[in-house]
């Protein structure tokens, strides 16, 4: 039986896959206090301590504009703390899953992107994560997962934020002209799971539930569902504005990063759903029954 490391295991993928490893293997989570990438040394000496067949890189620093003014601490979590994680598992026999991001592309062109695209990261969050992916690969056997606007119950997403607004203000408003895929954390623990199969070769390989659609379309349509179940919103329309127009945004982000998903269903013959499949179960499962609930207690 796999003994499964999970590290950045208080976050929202961390956190959902203990939550399903748990149900099958040992599972070992750790969380920054007690594995911080920011301390490759220390780093180091806890995770030799452990004995595992496999470890789940979930831990980074995801904020892009605070790793484009502080791109030597990104660098050390990003990339030179996961070299040190693959030399500890190259040592023990154990494979890496290094959970990287759509951010690694310059974004530049409409269309799913392959893992064979050039990866031209145009921030720090970009380049020090792609750095990351090269030190994981520079040990035969390890895989890298690319995974885009990840969302799930473990903690609160752009979604649950669009959705929180909906319920409290007039007016809602999301980028329209920026694109990608999202990825549920639930359907990720079903794929990341695959990964960890002896079978499964080494390599870069694209996870996302199907379909594309921009930040505003993919708060619409949680909307949507929530006033055909019935929710009261404040309003019901998401407004599109442009990226461009985003004057607090530091870093350059990528304005075209849904991913193509054919390498991993040809490696595990799992065909990930469309990303309004998954929505709509998140939001029946985990957001609507909450909502009903607190609008019976007024």
């Amino acid at each position: 039986m796999k003994r499964i490391i999970v590290t950045g295991a208080a976050g929202r993928l961390g956190a959902a896959l203990v939550r399903h490893f748990a149900a099958e293997s040992p599972v070992f989570a750790l969380g920054r206090s007690d594995a911080d990438l920011g301390n490759p040394g220390a780093l180091r000496a806890r995770i030799e301590a452990e004995e595992f067949s496999a470890l789940i890189n979930c831990a980074a620093l995801t904020n892009v504009d605070y790793c484009e003014s502080h791109p030597e601490q990104a660098r050390m979590v990003n990339a030179e703390s996961v070299g040190v994680l693959a030399r500890v598992c190259a040592d023990k026999g154990a494979r890496l899953v290094q959970v990287s991001t759509d951010y690694v592309f310059a974004g530049d062109q409409p269309g799913l992107v392959g893992e064979e695209a050039p990866a031209e990261p145009r921030s720090v969050y970009g380049r020090t994560k792609l750095a990351g992916e090269q030190a994981a690969l520079a040990f035969a056997g390890n895989c890298v997962a690319r995974v885009s606007w990840v969302f799930g119950p473990d903690r609160p997403s752009f979604l649950d934020m669009a959705i929180r607004r909906a319920l409290s203000e007039e007016r809602v408003e999301a980028i329209g002209d920026k694109y990608s895929s999202p990825s549920y954390t639930r359907d990720l623990g079903q794929w990341i799971g695959a990964l960890l199969d002896s079978r499964v070769p080494g390599g870069v390989v694209h996870l996302c539930n199907a379909g594309v659609c921009s930040w505003q379309a993919y708060a619409q349509f949680a909307l949507d569902e929530l006033r055909r179940a019935g929710v009261a919103l404040r309003t019901a329309t998401v407004i599109p504005t442009r990226l461009c127009d985003m004057s607090s945004f530091v870093a350059e982000r990528p304005i075209h990063t849904a991913m193509d998903t054919a390498r991993f269903t040809g490696w595990t013959g799992i065909t990930p759903r469309a990303w309004t499949e998954a929505v709509s179960e998140y939001l029946r499962e985990h957001v609507i029954p909450g909502l009903h609930a607190d609008s019976g207690k007024e």
